[in-house]
């Protein structure tokens, strides 16, 4: 798999090259590994160590109170570490960024938005209803799935998440009845966000899917999910796409992730068809586990809390 970098050559000493021939390299915490090639020109702006300098300036930021481990300093450095996952619609890295000499780290992780002619765009159509643009030439575009609207449709996408990810943070700051990575910063199709796992190792967090728990730690983490679930139909958004593969745990915290999907249920006329379909695919997992769950109950108090009922 390689690596699709949206950062050009000369702003970095150089670029992690992965090779298709090159089966089973993922390194210690299943990081995948690449090699640092050396840049065709030395560039005498490009930091001592790392990468590049911090993509921070520029960017469209997170909200405010910024968490302390926030990197805002211009003397930051970001190191690319490797790929903490591949999907259809982007790429995740994990990022290092730190000022040198200090102990000021953070560590990020960089989701990629593949583009117009490497994202598939079929499930695109039930998602974006209800999502408008100004410019009727765009939304055109983005109906007849040219190159440009592919373009416009990957920008949306990422977007939706960054703001989601935004929101959902501020609300359960307030509330703490749902957890979602702190959205560090977006630039086109590019966001950086919280990595979620443990900072000395570069070890993400498990999904859901992966844990083995005993009764009392999945009752537990279902009470987390419905209370999730219902601060979202109170704002009157559905995940979208929510099943045990897109939320992690960590430290017992149910963690959701994968939001660019997000859809606003009042706009979207399928809105309470994602409500169900995020119920059940949760459901389905806890029950098999032996956790007795009403999901069509939960579904019916969704629906009445969103504004549907």
């Amino acid at each position: 798999m390689r690596e699709h970098d949206s950062y050009s050559s000369t702003m970095r000493r150089g670029r992690r090259k992965f090779d298709d021939d090159e089966p089973g390299d993922f390194g210690k915490h299943g990081l995948k590994r690449g090699r640092l090639e050396p840049a065709l020109h030395e560039d005498p702006d490009l930091p001592e160590e790392g990468d590049r300098w911090s993509t921070w300036d520029g960017a469209l930021h997170g909200p405010e109170p910024r968490p302390d481990w926030v990197r805002t300093e211009h003397a930051a450095v970001d190191t690319e570490l490797g790929m903490l996952k591949t999907g259809k619609e982007a790429d995740v890295f994990l990022v290092r960024r730190a000022i040198p000499g200090t102990d000021r780290v953070s560590m990020l992780a960089a989701k990629r938005y593949r583009d117009g002619e490497h994202r598939l765009f079929h499930r695109d159509a039930g998602y974006l209803e209800g999502r408008r643009v100004r410019r009727s030439r765009e939304m055109r575009a983005m109906t007849n799935r040219t190159a440009f609207g592919k373009e416009l449709i990957a920008g949306q996408w990422a977007a939706a998440e960054f703001d989601a990810l935004g929101r959902l943070w501020e609300i359960g700051q307030e509330s703490g009845l749902v957890c979602v990575p702190y959205p560090v910063q977006l630039i086109g199709t590019e966001m950086m966000m919280e990595f979620v796992g443990d900072w000395d190792t570069g070890e993400a967090a498990p999904r859901l899917a992966q844990v083995r728990a005993d009764a009392d730690l999945i009752a537990d983490l279902w009470r987390q999910m419905t209370d999730a679930l219902s601060v979202l139909a109170r704002a009157q958004v559905a995940h979208g796409d929510l099943s045990p593969y897109n939320t992690l745990v960590h430290d017992g915290r149910l963690v959701l992730i994968d939001l660019p999907q997000i859809v606003d249920v009042i706009a979207n006329p399928r809105g309470g068809e994602f409500i169900a379909r995020d119920v059940h695919n949760v459901a389905n997992w806890f029950r098999a586990r032996g956790l007795d769950v009403d999901a069509d109950g939960l579904v019916e108090r969704l629906y009445y809390e969103a504004g549907l009922r």
